[in-house]
């Protein structure tokens, strides 16, 4: 695959996800934290939008240039992203990414003070793909055990972005 392939695979993947888990470390403790967010793009183009609450988890653990990461899981396929973030002050971005399911979470609209935009730039990526689901996956698992040989749980890679 070339680097625009990798690419193209990469964000193909994640345009199906709606749900990502963003992990940052506590600046107190060092822990990894995860913290459920909604994307709010579905074009991937190396960076991903959320919209967040300024006093949340994931802004308040954000340390500038500290790693991050994104991942998301379905169930044919898998992806890791890191990379960094940072709270960008962007009223109309917020407007833009706003829609009627981030109301029930900001009721008083795009222009609440509290709410922000939550820019994560991609480094790289890893991502798994099992084309068939659950079922190829299960064959699969069965096949290996039946034959002995190593179990091929579809395609997997690492991407520089």
């Amino acid at each position: 695959m070339t680097h625009t392939d990798e690419h193209e695979k990469v964000a193909e993947l994640i345009k199906d996800f709606r749900f990502a888990m963003f992990v940052t470390q506590d600046p107190d403790n060092g822990k990894l934290v995860a913290h459920p967010l909604t994307v709010q793009e579905a074009e991937f183009d190396g960076d991903l939008w959320f919209l967040v609450s300024k006093v949340a988890g994931p802004v308040a653990d954000l340390v500038p240039d500290a790693p991050v990461n994104v991942s998301f899981s379905g169930d044919s396929s898998w992806v890791s992203l890191s990379g960094t973030a940072r709270l960008v002050e962007d009223r109309q971005r917020i407007r833009d990414l706003w829609n009627p399911m981030v109301e029930a979470w900001f009721p008083e609209g795009p222009d609440d003070p509290a709410v922000g935009v939550l820019r994560f730039s991609a480094e790289s990526a890893e991502y798994w793909d099992s084309p068939g689901g659950k079922i190829a996956t299960a064959f699969s698992f069965v096949k290996s055990r039946l034959t002995g040989e190593r179990y091929d749980g579809g395609e997997n890679a690492t991407v520089e972005l």
